[in-house]
């Protein structure tokens, strides 16, 4: 699957870098900027690409036969989004603790329309799992994309997010208005 998805990105003229370190095979990974439903297209090929079985929060309503066998197979964990806290930070933390490899992929917009105020969760899910986070990207101007940088979290979520967000301005998603700004 390495060899034919790397042969498709490159098909539609994607150039990703493929220097990741080890670590990523256990952490938090961080995709940004989120403005097309084609990212998860892109993100998936690059995930298989570099050999990282990636997990997803995908919202469970989008869990139902037969596309929730398909979400599924493409490492989707669904997530209610309504009513109360549902621990899922607790729940996907625990999983760290039982796994050797585990990397889970957050869009932190939450959306792919404008969002400058990001959902937390990845970085809370980091802290509690005592995992880093990497900054992936997309840039559809250049048709480039990879991971980027290592983030140590420090505990002062508004600084680590406003830095975390810095890293990604010079990128731009297929729809550059939606995206950081």
């Amino acid at each position: 699957m390495k060899r034919i998805s790397a042969f498709i990105l490159k098909l539609f003229g994607w150039n990703m870098n493929y220097d990741i370190p080890e670590e990523v095979h256990r952490s938090v990974l961080v995709s940004a900027p989120h403005t097309s439903n084609w990212d998860f297209v892109v993100g998936r090929l690059a995930m298989w690409a570099y050999g990282i079985d990636v997990k997803i929060l995908i919202k469970k309503e989008l869990f139902f036969f037969p596309m929730g066998w398909f979400l599924k197979a493409l490492g989707g964990i669904p997530v209610n989004r309504k009513g109360g806290a549902t621990n899922i930070t607790g729940q996907i933390a625990k999983k760290f603790k039982d796994q050797e490899k585990l990397c889970v992929m957050f869009t932190p917009e939450g959306t792919r329309s404008y969002n400058p105020n990001w959902k937390k969760g990845f970085y809370y899910l980091a802290l509690k799992a005592n995992v880093p986070i990497f900054l992936g990207y997309v840039d559809y101007e250049r048709k480039i994309g990879g991971i980027a940088k290592k983030f140590i979290p420090t505990g002062d979520v508004e600084k680590d997010i406003a830095e975390i967000q810095a890293f990604y301005r010079d990128y731009k998603g297929k729809f550059p208005e939606k995206g950081i700004r």
